[in-house]
């Protein structure tokens, strides 16, 4: 089952900026640490950034300084505001992290992909 939802993805140019959302479903409580993720074409899936449920962060080194994660904890929503684009960051952006549910009167942690953002750069 998907629990989470990337959106906010488009084709920029060199330079420009955009701000990508992940937002879990409403069979989840609450989001804990998440993670952005970057596919490029015919290459592994490799981490961006991370933000703790408390807020520290941590980014990969191909991204300090122009990569911003942050989060809403009340609307359990993820942020990654990407300013200075390059065209080595074409990619499908995905988040992933832990979510925790409800069932039966307990709580519970997942993960779950979503299907991911597309987002391309061109020089």
């Amino acid at each position: 089952q998907v629990h989470l939802v990337e959106s906010g993805g488009g084709s920029v140019q060199a330079g420009g900026s955009l701000r990508l959302s992940c937002v879990a479903s409403e069979t989840i409580v609450s989001i804990n640490d998440m993670v952005w993720y970057l596919q490029a074409p015919g290459k592994q899936r490799e981490l961006v950034a991370t933000i703790t449920k408390g807020g520290i962060t941590n980014y990969a080194d191909s991204v300090k300084g122009r990569f911003t994660i942050s989060r809403d904890n009340a609307k359990k929503t993820v942020y990654l505001q990407m300013n200075s684009l390059k065209a080595e960051d074409t990619a499908v952006y995905y988040c992933n992290g832990g979510l925790t549910y409800s069932r039966g009167g307990f709580f519970y942690t997942t993960s779950s992909w979503g299907q991911g953002t597309q987002v391309t750069v061109s020089s």
